[in-house]
């Protein structure tokens, strides 16, 4: 098979579907909302890490594990324009890897209801887990890097995909003009450590990823659903547009 043109690393809490599975876990079924927002104020401001924020966070919803999957089940969207997206990418040979602080079951199962079975078979999920004991009762999250400050150090899987995928990841430029382009979709505080990885940042509208790229002059361009994303990575795919036109805030370039 032909070199990709593009991957695509995403997100998926949020991004990919329109409510977190975790916060809705945690926001109905744990802490509650006000405590949960307090605590990703805490990991914004620096105070508190997004590993420690994020286990206290999970470790507050006592449900059993299938009964959480059942809830997300029942009320978790998915973005209007991803399915455009995924047949797009699907149809021009470009790899989607969902990068995601969740865990990897629930996303899988989420994939699997509202994309479709054969969309597992496409999108490689690199995320978290879970330990589930032998009635579900019990169940624990277990960090893919629990060394890390995030938990799950999603710079570290983006570049440890591309090499072990045999592309070169010491000269990811800004232009885009490495080859393939790599994007990153993100939209929260958990993407922080992925948002200078790619060639091309697109964070969401009115989400703390924004803030942070503005704070630390990391370039990105903004995008309310995956339709956006489709549009702006049409252009850049097939019509050979440059990657900084789409830059919302080039002074940081």
């Amino acid at each position: 098979m032909s070199a990709p043109p593009a991957i695509v690393f995403t997100d998926f809490d949020g991004t990919v579907t329109l409510q977190d599975s975790n916060d809705y876990l945690t926001d109905n079924l744990g802490m509650g909302e006000a405590k949960r927002s307090a605590i990703g104020q805490d990991i914004l401001d620096g105070k508190t890490n997004f590993r420690d924020g994020f286990k206290e966070e999970i470790d507050s919803v006592k449900t059993p594990f299938n009964e959480c999957l059942s809830i997300l089940l029942s009320n978790i969207k998915l973005d209007p324009g991803f399915k455009d997206f995924y047949n797009y990418c699907q149809a021009n040979n470009i790899r989607i890897i969902v990068v995601s602080s969740g865990m990897k079951p629930l996303i899988a199962a989420l994939l699997q209801q509202l994309v479709g079975a054969e969309a597992l078979k496409h999108i490689e999920i690199m995320s978290n887990d879970v330990r589930i004991d032998n009635d579900g009762e019990n169940w624990e999250l277990l960090f893919k890097h629990p060394d890390s400050a995030f938990g799950h150090d999603k710079a570290q899987s983006i570049k440890e995909w591309l090499h072990n995928h045999g592309f070169d990841t010491s000269e990811v430029k800004d232009d885009g003009s490495t080859e393939p382009k790599l994007f990153y979709c993100g939209d929260g505080v958990s993407d922080l450590s992925a948002a200078k990885e790619t060639n091309l940042l697109f964070a969401k509208h009115g989400k703390d990823l924004i803030t942070y790229c503005i704070r630390e002059k990391i370039p990105y361009t903004e995008f309310n659903d995956f339709q956006d994303i489709l549009t702006k990575v049409k252009k850049i795919i097939d019509d050979g547009e440059p990657i900084k036109s789409f830059v919302e805030n080039p002074s940081s370039v």
